[in-house]
């Protein structure tokens, strides 16, 4: 990875007012340009708007830990998908390619909201250089 090291880390915080007010202004439009199918359908009942502001979250999160600077940034390319209750991000396109070029094998998210915010931290790593060789000493 470069200069970076092993390990990147995006962060990034939204305003539920934001997701709520896109939403009412632009509807299915908005939701259907940001939020793959799968992500939509996660984010159903009363925390509708938080679980959506949580995903909008990890897209940019994984944009700032993946340093994606050129070029567009489809959001749909960085999905939020749950796996028994544990979300998991999954990486198409310009994301995806980011991620190969940097030699990252390896992505966490986590995500949360209170009933104003929604916030995600992604970490993308090399997990070959995170793990000790076997045969080092620990100190």
């Amino acid at each position: 990875m470069s200069a970076q090291g092993p390990v990147a880390v995006g962060c990034d915080v939204v305003a539920l007012n934001e997701i709520r007010a896109s939403i009412e202004a632009f509807g299915d439009r908005y939701l259907e340009r940001v939020f793959t199918a799968r992500e939509r359908a996660d984010s159903t009942g009363p925390d509708r708007v938080s679980r959506l502001a949580a995903r909008y979250a990890a897209k940019e999160a994984a944009l700032k830990a993946l340093t994606v600077t050129d070029g567009p940034t489809p959001p749909r390319d960085v999905e939020t998908v749950l796996e028994d209750g544990v979300p998991r991000l999954v990486l198409h396109g310009v994301f995806a390619a980011r991620a190969r070029e940097l030699g990252l094998g390896h992505l966490s998210v986590s995500l949360s909201h209170t009933d104003c915010h929604a916030v995600a931290v992604v970490v993308a790593a090399r997990t070959a250089e995170l793990l000790p060789d076997s045969t080092e000493d620990l100190p």
